[in-house]
């Protein structure tokens, strides 16, 4: 079992989220994981908010070992070859440790409020699809050429390859049955659900996987924990994720703060991994 840290890099200054980056590397964590917004999603009224995908950049030369992702980046704040060209540029800055977490936005406020265009819920999903097929064609380095739901490309071609072949693993959030476990079964190493995934919700990926000729245990399965309550309690939750077929825990930055963290890395995660 493997853990992630999400650092949620808000209300605080940026030498704050590099530190925390570096804590998390430092105590054991597999990967450490921001948010793609705007503006801060947690607590009242304005403050800092950084933003993901240059987080990410810068830090991938403040550490040196632990993975770096976003859950999830926003379909609709970037076009998918600017996406796919900074996933790149970061993969390559990191030496291979990004993970790509892509999902259809949600926030609407933020949409409105900055000018971002925020299509219907179909829409968006569409150009998902588009992100993931351009994302992962682009990535092979060849030429590209693609007539998509919302953007198309001619001739199009990336370079250098990336460090992580045949691209960096692939994050996807959620389990609405229509679009996104189909893109699951298509494009994830990884596919992650809050509270875990129902007997149902696993047997129909396996239907899904079949029908695109992937094996569903290729895919891992990843679900969230917080870790406010004592390590015991803590613990306890996570073992049972585990025994359902959870192999790795997306850990939200409690209120009790870093003391916390490290208590938990050291009490909780060598129990637990193997």
């Amino acid at each position: 079992m493997e853990f992630g840290l999400d650092i949620a890099q808000q209300r605080m200054p940026f030498d704050e989220v590099v530190s925390r980056a570096r804590f998390a590397e430092d105590v054991g964590f597999t990967g450490v994981w921001g948010f793609d917004h705007f503006v801060p999603m947690y607590g009242e009224g304005p403050g800092e908010c950084f933003d993901g995908m240059t987080t990410l950049a810068a830090l991938s030369s403040a550490t040196t070992s632990i993975r770096l992702g976003l859950m999830v980046a926003g379909v609709t704040y970037r076009h998918p070859s600017v996406f796919a060209n900074q996933c790149l540029t970061i993969d390559h800055a990191s030496h291979g440790r990004l993970d790509i977490g892509l999902g259809n936005a949600w926030f609407e406020a933020e949409h409105r409020a900055l000018g971002i265009d925020f299509p219907s819920t179909g829409e968006r999903f569409d150009l998902l699809e588009d992100q993931f097929e351009i994302l992962t064609r682009l990535m092979s380095g060849e030429e590209v050429s693609y007539a998509g739901h919302r953007v198309s490309l001619s001739a199009a071609r990336m370079r250098p390859v990336p460090v992580q072949q045949p691209h960096p693993p692939i994050w996807i959030g959620g389990a609405g049955p229509k679009r996104t476990m189909p893109l699951v079964a298509r494009f994830a190493d990884y596919w992650h659900n809050f509270g875990g995934f129902s007997t149902a919700q696993i047997e129909q990926m396996a239907e899904l996987c079949e029908a695109v000729g992937r094996d569903p245990s290729e895919i891992t399965r990843v679900a969230s924990l917080s870790l406010d309550g004592s390590p015991a309690e803590i613990r306890e939750t996570a073992e049972s994720l585990r025994e359902s077929g959870i192999s790795y825990l997306y850990c939200g930055w409690p209120d009790a703060g870093r003391d916390h963290v490290e208590r938990f890395a050291s009490e909780v995660i060598p129990a637990l991994r193997g």
